[in-house]
């Protein structure tokens, strides 16, 4: 009995990938959506300034709307991030060069 085996479908391996959205081209459907809230991005902005400035907020809504401000004025700040591998040691990434024969 012989066993029948399928094939995968999709591209062979190492074939690089093709076809599809360029690289920095807008959804269209969210580029309606960040259309209209352009428009009233002035009002939003004084918006969080009044909570921000405001003692009657409570004081996380103030911190809240200050860092609204800050992100979008000088963007986000980076975060460190940890990578480690199994039993928290460093994790080691391994490179292999194959024969293009």
């Amino acid at each position: 009995m012989a066993v029948e085996v399928k094939k995968k479908p999709g591209r062979k391996p190492g074939i690089p990938k093709s076809g599809g959205r360029k690289r920095g081209t807008p959804n269209k459907s969210t580029a309606d959506v960040k259309a209209v809230a352009q428009a009233y991005g002035k009002e939003a902005i004084e918006a969080l300034v009044g909570i921000m400035c405001n003692d009657e907020y409570a004081p996380a809504a103030r911190v809240a709307a200050s860092r609204e401000i800050l992100d979008r004025g000088y963007g986000k700040a980076h975060q460190a991030i940890e990578h480690s591998g199994s039993s928290d040691r460093p994790l080691v990434i391994v490179t292999t060069e194959e024969d293009e024969d």
